[in-house]
């Protein structure tokens, strides 16, 4: 009987295997709606996890946006809000990371920071500790967002386990 092997370290491919051009682009940046959320990833130093060690992933629905993190861990994507799943839920989009060292991607959930209300109920959310739910919600910046990821330590990004 052959037993379940452990898995493997994610990357690098991102450069070659899995970005094309645009693919940064969920939505295309001059539609109505068209935001461009940045932010930057970093470990439990404050150190940036950059290029070439970093593929981010955002999507919801038909929404893909697929971009890697720069020499100081800085990611860029344009996106939409998308509508809720249902009366119950936030809007929100899916970010999965997949960076070298990672045995499988971390995923979390970026939230948007107009919607408080909706915020307030929404049943994920709900079950996260009230002092760790900002680390969802993107914050205003510019003219468009920002969702910072923190792998570990103060302010770490709350993940989910699939």
């Amino acid at each position: 009987m052959i037993g379940a092997s452990p898995s493997q370290t994610s990357g690098p491919l991102w450069g070659f295997a899995l970005l094309f051009e645009g693919s940064e682009n969920a939505v295309d940046p001059s539609s109505p709606g068209a935001i461009e959320l940045r932010g930057r990833i970093v470990d439990g130093d404050g150190l940036p996890v950059g290029w070439p060690d970093a593929l981010v992933e955002i999507w919801h629905g038909e929404q893909l946006a697929r971009t890697r993190t720069d020499a100081d861990g800085w990611y860029r994507a344009v996106v939409a809000k998308p509508a809720p799943d249902d009366a119950a839920t936030a809007p929100y989009l899916h970010l999965a990371l997949f960076a070298r060292g990672l045995l499988k991607q971390l995923v979390t959930r970026i939230y948007f920071p107009d919607e408080e209300a909706a915020n307030a109920a929404d049943p994920v959310l709900e079950l996260v500790p009230q002092e760790r739910r900002a680390t969802l919600v993107a914050r205003p910046d510019g003219d468009g967002l920002r969702f910072d990821v923190v792998l570990q330590g103060d302010g770490e990004t709350v993940f989910f386990a699939f």
